[in-house]
């Protein structure tokens, strides 16, 4: 290779996997109605801190999607409530209720630009069913792509008993 150069562009793609436990499964029994929290990531916050204590920070788009697993019937959608690091309610996503038909989905974006929520922002889902259904699988996908980097990572919701 002779007068040429290769040229390594580094990717990173991080990827968080979701280990099936006993208390997701539990989750995943049919249920008429659950409250879900979500974590999200409007910042990521990486490398090592400077003399002030302040680490960097890299703010990513999330997209919360909420899928009705049932094949036949649906659920309604009653909040997608969206908090902030310190606790702070931000805004509501779902303005009226919603339905969702069987196997339909629903999603919302937090923009790359909203950083308001920080690095520990959070969702909490409420949704409910006239009958006993499949819980709806909520997640959101976290993405930041340039040009020589991608990170990609997801996290799932929990039931948060009520």
């Amino acid at each position: 290779m002779t007068g040429m150069r290769a040229r390594i562009v580094p990717i990173i793609v991080l990827a968080l996997a979701s280990l099936v436990s006993g208390a997701v499964l539990a989750q995943r029994a049919p249920s008429n109605g659950q409250h879900l929290y979500l974590p999200i990531y409007a910042v990521i916050q990486y490398g090592d801190r400077d003399r002030s204590g302040t680490a960097r920070e890299l703010p990513v788009s999330s997209l919360v999607s909420i899928h009705n697993t049932d094949l036949d019937r649906p659920i309604r959608l009653l909040a997608a409530r969206y908090f902030a690091t310190d606790g702070k309610f931000l805004r509501n996503f779902v303005t009226a209720p919603r339905v969702l038909k069987p196997m339909e989905t629903v999603e919302f974006l937090v923009e790359r630009s909203d950083v308001v929520g920080g690095s520990g922002a959070n969702f909490v889902i409420q949704w409910d069913a006239a009958v006993p259904v499949s819980p709806p699988l909520v997640q959101a996908l976290h993405v930041e792509l340039q040009t020589n980097r991608a990170i990609v990572f997801t996290t799932d919701a929990v039931v948060i008993p009520r």
